[in-house]
C-alpha cells in the first residue's frame, strides 16, 4: 500500500515540477517567491521576498515559511512547495546557520536578526526541467544526423587571430614606408 502511494506522490512532483524549476535552499536563505494572483478575470505575479525560516520536507506536501519585515512589523507565510500559485522561486542569498527552523528570529530586531553570509557554491536544483530540455536537444541533433552526417561531424569553425597592440602598430608603420 505504502509503495503504491509513493508511486502516486512521486508522478504528482513530476507534474508538478515539469513546467518549473525549485533550487535547493535551506532555512536561513533569503529567496524571490514569484507567486500567481488572480483578481477576479486578471492575473498578475506579486515577488514576496524574505528569509526562510523553516523547511518540512514531507513528500507531496512539503511546505516552506518565509520571513519577511514590512513596514516595521515581521510578516510570514507559508508555502507549500509544489502549489500551481508559486510561478518561481529564487535563491538571493545563502545564509549560514546552524539549526533547521529559525523561530528565533521572530524575538530578534535590527542587526540581532542578521544572517551571516555562507558561500556553497553553485547547488543542483532540487526539481529542474531536465527531462524538457534533454527531449528538445535530442530532436534536432537525431534529424541533421539522419541526412547529412558528413556535415554534422565536420563543425565550421572560423580560425581568428588575435594580435598584440605593438604587433599593430608595426603593421602600420610598414604600410606607410
Amino acid at each position: 500500500m505504502t509503495n503504491l502511494m509513493q508511486k502516486f506522490e512521486k508522478e504528482q512532483i513530476d507534474r508538478l515540477t515539469s513546467k518549473k524549476r525549485i533550487p535547493a535552499f535551506r532555512p536561513g536563505d533569503t529567496i524571490k517567491v514569484t507567486l500567481k494572483i488572480v483578481e477576479g478575470e486578471r492575473s498578475r505575479l506579486q515577488v514576496y521576498e524574505g528569509m526562510c525560516i523553516a523547511r518540512k520536507n514531507n513528500s507531496l506536501n512539503s511546505k516552506f515559511t518565509v520571513r519577511k519585515m514590512s513596514h516595521g512589523e515581521g510578516v510570514e507565510r507559508v508555502f507549500p512547495l509544489f502549489s500551481p500559485i508559486i510561478n518561481s522561486i529564487e535563491v538571493v542569498r545563502k545564509g549560514d546557520v546552524k539549526r533547521a527552523k529559525l523561530y528565533y528570529l521572530r524575538d530578534l530586531t535590527g542587526k540581532k536578526a542578521r544572517i551571516a553570509d555562507r558561500d556553497r557554491g553553485d547547488e543542483a536544483d532540487q526539481y529542474e526541467l531536465a527531462e524538457i530540455i534533454e527531449e528538445v536537444v535530442e530532436g534536432p541533433a537525431e534529424a541533421a544526423v539522419e541526412e547529412n552526417p558528413a556535415e554534422v561531424e565536420k563543425p565550421n569553425v572560423e580560425e581568428k587571430s588575435e594580435s598584440s597592440a605593438s604587433e599593430a602598430e608595426n603593421t602600420e608603420d610598414e604600410s606607410k614606408s
